[in-house]
């Protein structure tokens, strides 16, 4: 693995048109996956295949490079799945090492944590968030098509042991009749770590499945269960990366509602997306992106990169769900969730 190339980056910052600074990229690593969650694609699900494949380690690295010399920040690694990457440790270590990123993390379904775990810490990792939607193993089996629910187990039992020094959050994909009854069992991860547990509202991005059973369950919904449970919570004041954050007393770690689809946040939308395939896009709902790989597979400098990436951030729309309003991507593996 080479060192990243970076040592005399011109600092600049991207924004859009309305004034917003983006300076958090999500980079999809593949839309492979080794689970079939029904509420993001089907068993049979193809994803649509480039000609010219997923970007290679180095295509990354580039990507990366330009991201930081733009004003990015924060990276956090997606998929699909990406820990079916074999790279994803260089990735990760070549990351950290460029000069302006600050902080590196990945989400996953940590089927396969355990096999590289270790050297992802060693790679400088900064936080893992591990998808997760039930403890139950026919229920786990029924959502995700896979019995693997032991694995995901045991991982979570080693993620935990880092929470605090790592930061860790679990992502909770509630669905109403499905997995609502398991609130108050993911909620007591955080009575003794330092972990936040979000609980977070479907989007229609679903292979045009479970979006339209009836099964949504929205913020408020979530946020009555859980007062109901806990009559104690109590809101987390000051600045949060979280919608809604709440911490219950005497517990160490905190619970957060994401509405991601009742809640319009695109008035501080601070993040951009690039996906497996080399496609720079400003906004979930907006198909309107910009393509980086054939600039990457050209042999482009950084500097007509850098000028791809503004061009996609000037594309981004002012309300992004007003924008694509009626638009159903056909899965979020195919964005980079």
């Amino acid at each position: 693995m080479g060192k990243p190339a970076n040592t005399a980056l011109t600092f600049r910052t991207l924004t859009d048109a309305y004034g917003r600074s983006i300076d958090y990229a999500r980079i999809s690593v593949t839309s492979r996956c080794n689970l079939r969650c029904v509420y993001c694609m089907r068993e049979e699900h193809q994803r649509h295949h480039s000609p010219a494949g997923e970007l290679t380690t180095e295509e990354i690295f580039r990507c990366v490079e330009a991201l930081a010399g733009s004003g990015v920040r924060k990276v956090r690694f997606t998929g699909g799945e990406p820990l079916i990457r074999k790279d994803i440790v260089d990735l990760v270590r070549y990351a950290k090492a460029v000069d302006g990123i600050e902080t590196v993390s990945l989400t996953t379904n940590g089927v396969l944590l355990d096999r590289c775990f270790e050297d992802l810490l060693g790679a400088g990792l900064d936080g893992i968030n591990l998808s997760l939607d039930t403890f139950d193993p026919d229920r786990y089996r029924n959502i995700t098509r896979r019995n693997l629910l032991h694995k995901v187990s045991e991982n979570l039992d080693r993620l935990l042991r880092y929470a605090g020094s790592l930061k860790v959050k679990i992502n909770v994909l509630l669905l109403r009749e499905i997995n609502s009854s398991e609130i108050g069992r993911f909620t007591e991860l955080t009575r003794h770590d330092r972990v936040t547990v979000r609980f977070m509202e479907l989007m229609p991005f679903d292979d045009n499945q479970i979006w339209r059973t009836g099964k949504f369950m929205g913020a408020e919904k979530i946020l009555e269960a859980l007062t109901t449970i806990y009559p104690e919570l109590e809101a987390r004041e000051g600045k949060t990366t979280e919608h809604f954050s709440f911490s219950l007393p005497g517990y160490k770690g905190s619970v957060a509602i994401i509405p991601a689809y009742t809640r319009n946040f695109c008035s501080t939308c601070n993040r951009l997306r690039i996906t497996a395939d080399g496609k720079i896009i400003s906004c979930l709902y907006s198909g309107d992106g910009v393509e980086l790989l054939p600039a990457l597979r050209g042999g482009a400098e950084r500097e007509v990169l850098t000028s791809l990436l503004q061009k996609a951030v000037s594309k981004k729309p002012e309300d992004g769900r007003e924008a694509g309003r009626g638009a159903r991507g056909t899965s979020m593996s195919e964005i980079g969730g």
